[in-house]
């Protein structure tokens, strides 16, 4: 038996609603709330929510001496339409040497790394 259940994934960045809308745009949803803390309600799956953290520092990746944290893998059908996306949104590469894998990484506008996963 399970002693909890997620409640929600929190997202620590220096401009909530702006990260906010990053993901809105990349998942769906809608964005809610103003000022420190600002959800994500994505259509048909788990909320997304990024609290305001004025000292934000992105995690490097890949770095041995500095973890990632943690990163979200998104599951897209293309591949190469996401990552035009991604990145016309502001999203940076951070990992372009082997295009022949089912996986990309960058980092949102905030720094935290995520994939973009073939499904």
């Amino acid at each position: 038996m399970a002693l909890a259940k997620l409640g929600v994934v929190v997202l620590d960045c220096p401009d909530p609603r702006a990260l906010a809308g990053f993901y809105a745009e990349v998942l769906g949803g809608t964005v809610e709330g103003e000022g420190d803390w600002v959800d994500l309600a994505v259509p048909g799956g788990q909320s997304l929510s990024f609290q305001a953290a004025p000292g934000h520092v992105p995690p490097k990746w890949p770095a041995a001496d500095q973890s990632q944290q943690f990163h979200l893998d998104l599951t897209v059908d293309d591949l190469d339409a996401a990552e035009q996306g991604v990145l016309a949104l502001g999203a940076q590469p951070l990992d372009t040497e082997d295009r022949s894998r089912g996986w990309r990484v960058y980092a949102d506008p905030a720094g935290h790394p995520f994939c973009l996963c073939a499904c």
